[in-house]
């Protein structure tokens, strides 16, 4: 259910809240791009500043929208278990096809700890879950032993890796079982990924460019590397402009330059400098996506 291009989707704002008439229609872009997978409240999304609330009405917006045509990941992790919990059981209630959940950020536990908080997560919930290891934005990384551990459990079923690093992705590969699904973090490495074990990815990039990101995996699945590989080369300056300043300020600049979303943020997030908003503008007249 989970391989090939998944988009983290953005969340549209206006005047403060959240953009639902502009929220929809970027499903509806990423459905028509051929994007295979949707998350919804990742770090992408800003779910750092999205209420329980807002997150609740918008997987439920997305489960409408979407009604089954591609898969549909819900972000619920957060830095304290029984707030992960209560928001994965929302989702899995809503109808959220599965679950991202993030190594808690701030807290800074042990690998034991990781064991003991995704454990007490996943046998209370029956829908599949997908580990979300970004130490660049926790301060903690999931070892591939931790992994292997947790992998034993039948719902934890992979991992959103974004450490970029080929080397904790073979481990990962050799470490955990054939079927544990290893989905790319890192848009830059999303090729070498591939090549590592990799069964997709979830995107940023992809918020502007569904088809690309898509067509890389499956020229890569149908044996055409060199296919795969031009595209990769071809919007590498691309994910380069998406990662200038703090994601998600550049993609959600992007996609108001593209006339799909209002350039707003929520705090601390910040407008993007205009000098860096000069050299995407470039970038992306040479993509023709404005």
């Amino acid at each position: 259910m989970f391989e090939g291009s998944i988009v983290a989707l953005v969340t549209p704002f206006k005047e403060g809240k959240v953009d639902e008439e502009s929220f929809l229609n970027l499903i509806d872009f990423q459905v028509a791009g051929g994007t295979q997978g949707i998350l919804i409240s990742g770090t992408t999304g800003e779910s750092a500043t999205l209420s329980d609330n807002e997150k609740e009405r918008l997987f439920k917006l997305t489960v409408e929208r979407l009604r089954g045509k591609i898969p549909f990941i819900a972000g619920t992790g957060t830095n304290d278990t029984k707030t992960t919990l209560h928001l994965s059981q929302k989702a899995q209630e809503i109808g959220a096809d599965g679950l991202l959940v993030i190594t808690p950020y701030y807290n800074k536990p042990t690998q034991q700890g990781l064991i003991e908080h995704f454990s007490y997560i996943a046998k209370r919930i029956s829908i599949p879950i997908i580990i979300y290891n970004v130490p660049g934005r926790t301060g903690v990384s999931i070892e591939p032993s931790t992994l292997a551990e947790l992998a034993k459990i039948k719902n934890i079923i992979g991992v959103k890796e974004a450490t970029g690093s080929m080397k904790q992705a073979t481990e990962i590969n050799l470490l955990c079982p054939d079927d544990f699904i290893m989905l790319s973090g890192d848009d830059f490495t999303y090729l070498p990924f591939l090549a590592a074990g990799g069964r997709g990815i979830i995107s940023v990039s992809a918020n502007i460019i569904p088809d690309k990101m898509q067509k890389i995996y499956s020229e890569f699945k149908e044996g055409r590397i060199s296919e795969a590989r031009t595209l990769h080369n071809e919007v590498f300056d691309l994910h380069k402009m998406m990662f200038m300043e703090t994601n998600p300020i550049p993609v959600k600049t992007a996609l108001a330059l593209m006339n799909k979303i209002k350039p707003e943020f929520r705090l601390p997030l910040c407008q993007m400098k205009e000098e860096n908003k000069n050299k995407l503008v470039e970038e992306l007249k040479k993509h023709k996506l404005i």
